[in-house]
């Protein structure tokens, strides 16, 4: 697969950089943009995943469909039985889905404002900090002692980095976000409005003797190491490590108010759904997929390829890789979840009274 050039491409030229097969009778025509299949005009590209919407593809009036190979064949042969049917060009691709994601990035990228080589007059950097200068930096940013920039970072505005640290190249990082001392970030990283890395974490030791009522206080002095292309939704907080450090992979995504607890390690290419969370020192491997308002307890080790349905709690490790957990009771009446509460409630004393009935049924031995 080839990069994609910042200059316009036609259909043929995107489908040669992203390895997709184009078919059709107009591989030099330039499209605008990409669309649904219900609203796509002819200078559009749509995509077709589900096989359910096989008839809305049909009907559609984008330009270009993205498909399968099943698919592709579906629409062709459909369309030559149906003279009122219209005629379109073809992008075929064993995953259209992605496909798709790709030439929308290439359509985003085009539109987007040249932010490279500005420093904002209000912008704060230190004198022994060193800015990039391809680099851009937003109204009111602070850059503290010894800050480290890559190539094309953009801090869009509002941005606070602490001492000593590293920004790799391309990284976009967007308003109201800060980053504490000495933490790290990879290259080509997508951090959105209000997250807060390097933060401390919950660590506190509980003294209640006869002398003293409080809780003391853990001096968290690890770090926060981020990999490369991980994306972290808005307001999301990565706490740092308490003496260890905080990990979050290559390739990761968070949505929005996700939390990681300190030393906590996220493997390579895992995604977390919104207000998802890990208690510290819980592991995760790499690809599991974690759905929204999960939550992990500290001290796990979780399996490569795990997936956790959202409203999940996991609180024992997972060892064997590649299962899927779900611990969300279907919704109900509330009258009637009010009654299943009270049974809950009893199910001890149920199953005694099951087990003593059992036992006077058992017939006695001669």
């Amino acid at each position: 697969m080839h990069d994609l050039s910042s200059k316009k491409l036609s259909i043929g030229e995107l489908a040669f950089a992203l390895d997709a097969q184009f078919f059709g009778d107009t591989p030099g025509v330039y499209m605008r943009g990409v669309a649904t299949l219900q609203d796509a005009q002819l200078d559009q590209i749509s995509f077709l995943v589900n096989p359910l919407y096989r008839q809305q593809a049909l009907l559609s009036q984008a330009g270009v469909l993205i498909v399968n190979q099943a698919d592709y064949e579906f629409l062709t042969q459909s369309i030559s039985m149906h003279d009122n049917t219209p005629t379109k060009a073809y992008l075929v691709s064993k995953n259209p889905y992605a496909l798709f994601a790709r030439i929308a990035q290439y359509f985003a990228n085009l539109s987007k404002p040249n932010m490279t080589g500005f420093i904002h007059p209000t912008a704060f950097i230190s004198p022994h900090t060193t800015v990039p200068s391809n680099c851009y930096i937003g109204a009111f940013c602070v850059l503290e002692s010894g800050v480290t920039l890559g190539s094309g970072v953009r801090l869009v505005s509002h941005v606070h980095l602490g001492k000593n640290v590293v920004i790799g190249a391309d990284t976009v990082i967007h308003p109201m976000t800060v980053i504490y001392d000495e933490c790290r970030i990879g290259a080509r990283g997508i951090i959105h409005g209000g997250v807060v890395i390097g933060s401390d974490g919950f660590g506190f030791a509980p003294d209640f003797s006869t002398t003293s009522k409080e809780w003391v206080k853990i001096p968290q002095t690890g770090r926060v190491i981020i990999g490369d292309d991980v994306e972290l939704g808005a307001s999301s907080t990565v706490d740092r490590g308490a003496m260890a450090d905080t990990i979050i992979g290559n390739g990761c995504k968070f949505d929005n108010q996700v939390q990681i607890g300190h030393n906590a390690k996220v493997g390579d290419h895992t995604v977390m759904a919104g207000c998802s969370g890990i208690a510290g020192s819980t592991e995760l491997g790499p690809m599991c997929v974690i759905g929204g308002y999960s939550n992990f307890s500290g001290h796990l080790q979780i399996a490569e390829r795990t997936t956790v349905s959202g409203g999940t709690s996991i609180t024992k490790s997972i060892k064997e890789p590649g299962q899927h957990f779900t611990g969300v009771f279907p919704f109900i009446p509330h009258p009637r979840w009010e009654k299943n509460a009270a049974i809950i409630r009893g199910l001890d004393k149920i199953r005694q009274q099951i087990k003593e009935l059992m036992n006077t049924k058992k017939p006695h031995n001669e």
